[in-house]
């Protein structure tokens, strides 16, 4: 009579056993870890690099940077910046980076550091107490573009204002009003984490709005000519709308926002478009509360696997079209971003900076 097999010597429970094991292990890995900032302003703005390198941005002036993924950061103001709020940092080395600071008129600025911020030159001044600017985007180290709220052109029309630097930020240009579709009034973009506007390839840019409606608007030429379109993003008033507009390439792309007044109110809150920003679909994914920045989780994959934050709930899905998320947490943050090579690191209020485990 042959003898019973016991659990280790049966193949198909050793199997399942071992992927139990790899699961439990792949979602414990995922638990994200609250990282020392040194600092107590509240954050809004983050630029992760593939090096370990990362920057982190805002109030009082405050920029910080790391050279180790965040296992140590240092923290600092920009002299003479002590009373402005950096709501966006693009940084492309452990040297070079730029801030912005969101806000109305003069308070609005750029700034740019190419020694690690040992020195920061003053770019940009705005020079329009009715405006406000909102985020930055570039295309690589020279060539860059933002956003700001509308105001009235040489027409009286309402249009977003857009200005250009493709010197490394020698020069910034405003981009002529004319070729952009009106604003709506009522309709404005959100600085709530340096992603109300994106930028692909060498010319692609995207930026998303909200208030009286949630649209997109898109240029392929780098601002020469812009179409707009529509989104299902809930809207209706200045609380609500777009937050955050991401593309993983020429066609792909997520758009996030909400109520940053009621960050509970349920969406539509997500939506996806696979043709360029020219139509966009709801997400199924819920639930769908309040999110200030949405990144792509797996850089250079061909799949619709994104990340959110948001001021009650940060969030992880590996597909759009699922009904729920695979990971939520309970976090308060403002501000994702996410490395080339999968590493995700979100800033929020108080010098909160959170390092998850990266998505492959």
């Amino acid at each position: 009579m042959q003898a019973k097999r016991n659990f280790w010597h049966n193949d198909r429970m050793r199997l399942l056993f071992l992927v139990a094991c790899f699961l439990a292990t792949s979602l414990f890995a995922q638990n994200p870890t609250i990282q020392k900032s040194n600092t107590i302003a509240n954050l809004r703005g983050v630029s992760v690099l593939s090096n370990q390198v990362a920057w982190a941005s805002g109030s009082h002036g405050t920029y910080l940077r790391t050279l180790d993924a965040g296992s140590s950061w240092q923290a600092a103001q920009v002299p003479g910046a002590e009373a402005l709020d950096f709501r966006d940092v693009e940084a492309f080395s452990a040297d070079l980076a730029y801030l912005l600071s969101a806000g109305p008129g003069d308070r609005a600025r750029i700034y740019k550091t190419t020694d690690a911020g040992k020195n920061w030159s003053l770019q940009f001044t705005y020079d329009n107490s009715k405006g406000f600017i909102d985020c930055m985007a570039f295309w690589d180290a020279d060539h860059g573009i933002a956003l700001g709220d509308p105001v009235p052109d040489h027409a009286a029309k309402l249009k977003f204002e857009l200005i250009t630097t493709d010197d490394g930020g020698k020069n910034w240009k405003p981009i002529p009003p004319d070729p952009l579709p009106p604003a709506i009034e009522g309709e404005s973009a959100f600085a709530a984490s340096g992603t109300c506007i994106t930028v692909q390839g060498k010319t692609n840019v995207w930026f998303a709005t909200g208030g009286k409606v949630a649209r997109v608007f898109r240029s392929t030429d780098a601002g020469k000519t812009w179409t707009v379109a529509e989104t299902p993003i809930v809207h209706g008033n200045e609380s609500l709308g777009i937050a955050s507009i991401a593309f993983r390439d020429a066609k792909h792309g997520v758009i996030a926002g909400g109520d940053y007044r009621n960050p509970e109110q349920s969406g539509p809150n997500l939506a996806s478009t696979d043709d360029g920003g020219l139509t966009w679909k709801l997400s199924t994914v819920s639930p769908q509360t309040y999110m200030s920045a949405v990144a792509f989780a797996k850089p250079g994959s061909a799949g619709t696997a994104v990340m959110v934050v948001g001021t009650t709930r940060s969030a992880y899905a590996d597909d759009l079209a699922k009904a729920s998320w695979q990971k939520t947490w309970d976090l308060n943050l403002n501000a994702l971003s996410i490395s080339p090579s999968g590493d995700p690191i979100a800033v929020g209020p108080k010098g909160l900076i959170v390092k998850f485990a990266p998505v492959r």
